[in-house]
């Protein structure tokens, strides 16, 4: 074992960089906060290559005393504390002083300072070694360009990720200073590109608009709690603008963007029931309380703190949510939700609910058959197309009876033989048919249960059929098999569909544009954030285009790793899920063997997308036991 010793100032500030300095993004957090303790109100943020080339920082604030500039540097060098009181009282974002001595400790380093606006400073620093300082003129402010980030630490490049990746993390950054800071004008610029600029005028409402777009911040609420000790506002969004995950709820803490799961959670508790299961809403939430409540210095990068009375915080949010909800009028808008097309659709008749008293014969099966009912419509309004149409038959003879039938009685010529008449009265359940591949038993479709289970018989017992997992499998091998044909058929909107998204997004959204090529979704740049659809995959159920694509796009946002045979995956479970018949939906005789029929065609008929068994079954000698028809033999000789 070496000897103790006291470790070279580089090696020790590199160390610490390591905790500070991750990324680019974290050399945009550390000099932007201290535009902001600097009293800035404009701050632009110039950066290329994704920070990795260049950061620049530039801001209208105090700026740094000549003599200060050189001391700046060192390690734990700060104006803002002094003592120990001030530590359990900070005011600032930054105050370690440990920021500036990181970043030029691994990149090389230039400043431009001035307090009084007319002389300024200039001082080039590489690995924290000062090179060159020389006086310069500029307005008051500040200026660092921080170039070859890990120049001397090439070790730390390998946990980069991609320019995308690094981009959007920089993106992200800004946007929670900017949602922490209103009253700042933000600027980020990238390649001579505008991603963020906010007007600073200190409207909370607005800077949420230009970050997340108009449609998200008209469609939020706000709202105001407070007590003695605290006081929290902010906005929120309805419940049907809603997000896959949490990364769009910001907790801001006297203007310090935080992470904070009971906090973030409380969010989630104010909207109660009115919040669907696995959705996540907008919100941006300021809290304002004495610094001696909270203690910043618990984490290197200051995002985790400890909070006094975190769960009297919690109360306050959720109660805030929650009044501020009571008075909404947050029943959806139906034409927007059944599309276009909801005015002309026909009104649904509801079945006739089937009982073990009304078994389906071959008489009423051809009643129904010459007098077909609506198809099956699902809880968005829309009818199914793997359930619709025509009923069940044995084979493809079968069919062409009954086309020409239908052509016969609308006056139509057709060619068929008129003793294809006849086998139409001779249809019968096509589940009857053997499935010798997979040893599917042969069910006898007999009737439903509380509309929600369907009821077969087979010549080893009866089964009990969820129906909405049944169709959750039959609609997810029709979409596995629609989605990995990548066809190129597409169907041209009439009028395109617009999709407004955040800086962050729209960046995840260009770097996967090929995911979404690849199942047949055309993206198309429309301005800075937005994006234009004219065309969609032929597969798309009508009427349901713009909520089919938002849901697709979901996925490429929620997981920025996804592969192309995952996506897929996802959203061909994603669609029998949406589209599948649930529960309390009544079936007529024709729609349940149909449902049958195609559940029986199945490569896996046994499980849903989700792993839920599709049917049990209760064998005949089960029944028996059940009934006391199997019993133990006893001996009846009597005793002599």
């Amino acid at each position: 074992m070496g000897k103790i010793h006291e470790l070279p100032v580089e090696l020790s500030n590199q160390i610490a960089a390591g905790e500070v300095i991750e990324r680019p993004a974290s050399v945009v957090k550390e000099l932007v906060e201290n535009s902001i303790d600097a009293h800035a109100t404009q701050i632009l943020i110039r950066v290329q290559q994704s920070g990795l080339k260049s950061i620049e920082v530039n801001d209208n604030g105090d700026g740094i005393d000549p003599d200060e500039v050189e001391i700046a540097f060192q390690p734990h060098s700060t104006s803002k504390i002094s003592n120990d009181r001030d530590l359990f009282a900070i005011k600032t974002l930054g105050f370690r002083g440990e920021a500036l001595a990181s970043i030029a400790s691994v990149s090389k380093l230039t400043i431009l300072t001035s307090t009084d606006g007319k002389s300024a400073v200039k001082a080039d620093f590489a690995g924290n070694t000062l090179l060159n300082k020389e006086t310069h003129a500029r307005s008051k402010g500040t200026t660092i360009t921080v170039e070859d980030i890990f120049f001397n630490t090439p070790a730390r490049l390998k946990y980069i990720k991609s320019l995308h990746t690094e981009l959007n993390r920089i993106v992200d950054i800004v946007d929670r200073l900017a949602m922490g800071h209103p009253d700042i004008s933000f600027r980020l610029v990238h390649e001579k590109k505008d991603l963020v600029w906010t007007s600073g005028n200190g409207n909370l409402q607005q800077t949420i608009a230009g970050i997340y777009g108009r449609t998200i911040a008209s469609h939020m609420l706000s709202f105001e709690n407070s007590d003695s000790d605290y006081q929290i506002k902010g906005y929120f969004s309805k419940p049907d603008t809603t997000r896959s995950n949490r990364s769009y709820m910001s907790m801001i803490l006297n203007g310090r963007y935080i992470k904070n799961y009971q906090l973030s959670n409380a969010v989630i508790r104010g909207y109660g029931s009115k919040l669907m299961i696995g959705r996540f809403p907008v919100a941006v939430i300021d809290i304002k309380l004495d610094p001696n409540l909270v203690d910043i210095n618990v984490h290197p990068t200051k995002q985790e703190v400890r909070l006094a009375n975190e769960s009297r915080i919690a109360d306050l949010i959720s109660a805030g949510i929650k009044e501020r909800l009571s008075d909404q009028n947050l029943i959806p808008d139906a034409v927007k939700n059944l599309g276009r097309k909801a005015t002309t659709m026909p009104p649904i008749e509801k079945p006739e609910q089937i009982t073990f008293d009304t078994l389906p014969t071959i008489d009423k099966i051809e009643q129904t058959i010459k007098e077909p009912k609506q198809p099956v419509v699902l809880d968005d309004g829309q009818p199914d197309p793997l359930l619709v149409g025509t009923p069940i038959f044995k084979d493809q003879d079968h069919l062409a009876a009954w086309d020409a039938r239908l052509k016969k009685e609308a006056g139509q010529t057709v060619d068929v033989d008129e003793s294809d008449d006849d086998q139409v009265q001779d249809i019968k359940p096509l589940v009857e048919e053997t499935r010798e591949h997979n040893e599917f038993p042969d069910l006898r479709y007999i009737g439903q249960i509380h509309g929600t289970y369907l009821v077969a018989e087979s010549k080893d017992g009866f089964y009990l059929i969820d129906q909405h997992a049944a169709q959750e499998r039959v609609n997810y091998e029709y979409y596995r098999e629609e989605i990995g044909k990548v066809s190129r058929d597409q169907q041209r909107l009439l009028v395109p569909i617009v999709l407004d998204y955040s800086n962050t997004e729209a960046i995840m959204i260009k770097d996967k544009k090929d995911i979404l090529e690849d199942i047949g979704l055309h993206v198309e740049d429309f301005g800075q954030n937005s994006f234009v659809i004219n065309t969609h995959p032929t597969w798309f159920v009508p009427g349901q285009e713009e909520s089919t694509i938002r849901e697709m796009i979901d996925y490429v946002l929620n997981d920025s790793k996804i592969s192309v045979a995952a996506f897929r995956e996802k959203n061909a479970i994603m669609m029998s899920c949406k589209r599948a018949i649930k529960a309390n939906h009544h079936l007529d005789d024709q729609e349940a063997m149909h449902l049958l029929h195609n559940l029986t065609k199945c490569e896996n008929p046994y499980n849903c997308p989700h792993g839920r068994p599709v049917l049990v079954q209760f064998s005949n000698k089960d029944l028996e036991k059940m009934f006391k028809r199997i019993q133990d033999s006893h001996d009846t000789r009597e005793s002599e």
